[in-house]
């Protein structure tokens, strides 16, 4: 009796110091011990207590060191190195969980690039893309966007397969990821590189989406946020230039929504550096597109747009009349005698006279009857 309360209070007062820190280790190796057992089990079921070496390894090792042993055994030395080296990077990265102890995201880079690695010894290389470009979108948290963007660019720059339709998709989702980082000059880079590549052939993304298509509407996207710096230094000139080519983008892209978006921004810009005429022009051409597409806030937008530039436009006439008057009289009279006389007289008189008239008119009755108009369009 009085041993067992003993025992009781030893295993009170000395707890297990090493609890804590297997406790970390023990919730990644679950489901590899789970994994493992089930397949001694499955293999024999007579003797499931009997594991091999290699299992017992498993319980014991590091998640990092079974999965870097295991790419080793296989014969994958190449993505070893990769793995081994974005693991290393990624030491300094990351202040949450690290790299290595999540099983899953070392599981899927083991599989794809052992995949792609074989892919390429037997040359491969549209299929040791794809593996790349499987990865590159695999890791699209916010912590994993530089191994996003490690895996795009080894598919899309690599010697052999790097104008092949995944290389060609890299392109396009590297620009969408620099984009996303703020990096607007790389995103433009990579996504006019994208357009120029897929030009030479009618390809299909991951989703099924042409890739052209997807790569002129990033596009657009890219224009817009270059013109949005240039804007707020009130350059307006360069602003609408890279609109413009952002509208072009957005019409090839066979979206009527981006097209009406990019018509949109462009009578805005307008309208801000005062071209009111032109401004009109651009929103009534997105008024009809958001009508056909019943976008019932487009056409609200677009009217409101609308109605400040009818309000603000401004008609100026001009009248100017000069009238200049000159009269020169000259008299001269000379005698014969020894006295002479001599009379000039000259007069001139000038009057000029210019008159200038601004008449600003804000069309009230105009704006109105613009608003029933379209108001009533909307509703059939």
């Amino acid at each position: 009796m009085n041993a067992a309360v003993a025992q009781r209070h030893a295993a009170s007062f000395l707890p297990d110091i090493t609890q804590n820190r297997k406790r970390h280790r023990k919730s990644f190796h679950h489901s590899w011990m789970k994994e493992t057992l089930g397949a001694a089990v499955a293999s024999d079921p007579s003797d499931d207590l009997l594991l091999s070496r290699a299992d017992v390894s498993k319980f014991k090792n590091p998640l990092k060191q079974i999965v870097c042993v295991e790419m080793l055994q296989e014969g994958f030395h190449r993505s070893y190195s990769e793995l081994f080296f974005l693991l290393t990077c990624d030491q300094n990265r990351r202040a949450a969980t690290p790299l290595e102890e999540q099983q899953d995201k070392l599981e899927t880079m083991r599989r794809h690039l052992s995949r792609a690695e074989q892919a390429e010894r037997t040359s491969s290389w549209t299929v040791a893309c794809e593996q790349r470009l499987f990865l590159g979108g695999f890791f699209s948290s916010v912590e994993d966007l530089w191994i996003s963007l490690h895996f795009y660019h080894s598919c899309a720059e690599r010697e052999h397969g790097g104008r092949s339709r995944p290389a060609t998709e890299a392109r396009v989702c590297l620009s969408e990821v620099y984009l996303q980082t703020g990096d607007v000059e790389q995103a433009r880079q990579q996504a006019e590189r994208c357009i120029q590549q897929v030009e030479e052939g009618g390809w299909l993304d991951s989703d099924g989406r042409p890739l052209r298509l997807r790569g002129r509407m990033v596009l657009w996207r890219i224009y817009s946020r270059m013109a949005d710096s240039l804007l707020d230094a009130e350059d307006y000139n360069e602003a609408l230039t890279l609109l413009h080519r952002g509208y072009s983008m957005a019409a090839a892209s066979e979206d009527k929504q981006v097209e009406a978006e990019a018509a949109y921004r462009l009578g805005l810009t307008n309208q801000r550096a005062g071209d009111h005429n032109t401004a009109k022009q651009f929103f009534n051409m997105c008024m009809k597109i958001f009508g056909t597409l019943e976008d019932a806030d487009g056409l609200g937008k677009s009217y409101k747009a609308m109605a400040k530039s009818l309000e603000r436009y401004t008609h100026t006439h001009t009248h100017t009349h000069t009238h200049t008057h000159t009269h020169t009289h000259t008299h001269t009279h000379t005698h014969t005698h020894t006295h002479t006389h001599t009379h000039t007289h000259t007069h001139t008189h000038t009057h000029t006279h210019t008159h200038t008239h601004t008449h600003t008119h804000t069309h009230s009755f105009l704006l109105f009857l613009f608003l029933c108009v379209s108001a009533s369009s909307c509703l059939l």
